[in-house]
Order: C-alpha cells, then sequence, then structure tokens
C-alpha cells in the first residue's frame, strides 16, 4: 500500500493530487509520496494554494487500460472520481470502482 498526499484547491474546492513538481485534478497524475511527505506538506502549507492537506492509502490496480491508483476508502474513492450516482458528473476518463 502506499501514501498519496491529496489536498483541496483554496479558492474552488477542487480535489488536487501531489504529481512530484506540483498539484494535478487527475489522480491519475498522482505519485506515491514516502517519507518526502511531511516535507512537502511543510513546505506546500505557507503558499497557500491547497488546504486541508492529507494524505490517504492507496494501491494501484491493474485492469484493460494499465495500472492506476484507488484509493483504499470509498471516501477518497468518490473524492478521486467524482459522484457514485450521476456518472455524468465524474471526471472524464476516471472510474470510482
Amino acid at each position: 500500500m502506499v501514501k498519496l498526499l491529496t489536498g483541496n484547491e483554496l479558492t474552488r474546492g477542487d480535489v488536487l493530487w501531489w504529481t512530484g513538481d506540483g498539484w494535478s485534478k487527475r489522480i491519475s497524475d498522482a505519485v506515491a509520496v514516502g517519507e518526502e511527505a511531511q516535507a512537502i506538506i511543510e513546505r506546500e502549507t505557507p503558499l497557500e494554494r491547497v488546504n486541508e492537506l492529507a494524505l490517504i492509502d492507496a494501491e494501484e490496480v491493474a485492469d484493460a487500460a494499465g495500472s492506476r491508483w484507488r484509493p483504499v476508502k470509498a471516501r477518497e474513492r468518490i473524492r478521486a472520481f467524482g459522484p457514485t450516482v450521476r456518472a455524468d458528473l465524474a471526471i472524464p476518463g476516471q472510474d470510482w470502482r
């Protein structure tokens, strides 16, 4: 199991994922963070671009399109992939399952 760093964009509230050199709205752009996670949080917090920074557990799963990240907890899956009842509101190209 790996850790991903996530947060919310301060101005719009969008869910963001750490990419290794910045933030993305797509979990597919996220990179696993290890020991450097706390240093990233300490560096990013004062910049006030992203709030509610959190480390979450995720696993790498394989499907027909290749491998991808899947958060372990259902709450984080919904944050990553969008609503579970209205697929038309989900982020295009991402599946919450």
